[in-house]
């Protein structure tokens, strides 16, 4: 089950601001990772899809799979930025804590950090954008409000997204 909680983020001039995410915990399984025995990198990726779908579930009150199949509209990942920190390992529980960096007309940037649960370490960032697509011809549409609405809910301020 996700949640909201207050981030402090460091905005311009080095002060710190209440910013809310949405949070969910995700349990690294054996299958996430590689013969190092670390999360091998694309799971990470995924980590950050799960996340959305329960932030779209909980936070626009719409599960992801209705947007698609019922509002006919998707969100298609066009661009993503990652930057790993920590290796995370098997039995480890990173929390995911989801934000909005960007929102446009017909699209929105997400970003994710993800924290060791086990020490509290930034394991990885990830910002990635995603477009607004009708889901019968695939071009891009004006995302719902009602999915703007809960986007902008959590919504980080321009100037330190």
């Amino acid at each position: 089950m996700g949640l909201f909680v207050g981030l402090c983020v460091r905005g311009q001039g080095g002060r710190y601001h209440l910013a809310m995410a949405f949070t969910l915990e995700i349990p690294v399984r054996f299958g996430d990772c590689d013969q190092a025995g670390i999360v091998y990198y694309p799971r990470f990726l995924h980590f950050c899809h799960t996340t959305m779908e329960e932030l779209f579930a909980q936070v626009l009150g719409v599960p992801y799979h209705v947007a698609i199949l019922e509002e006919q509209v998707g969100y298609p990942t066009v661009k993503v930025e990652a930057d790993y920190r920590k290796p995370v390992g098997f039995g480890e529980t990173i929390v995911m804590h989801a934000s909005i960096a960007r929102l446009g007309n017909r699209s929105v940037d997400f970003l994710y950090e993800g924290v060791r649960k086990s020490d509290g370490e930034m394991a990885f960032v990830i910002r990635s954008r995603a477009v607004s697509v009708h889901m019968k011809d695939w071009h891009s549409v004006p995302m719902p409000e009602h999915h703007r609405a809960g986007f902008e809910t959590i919504l980080v301020p321009a100037e330190e997204a």
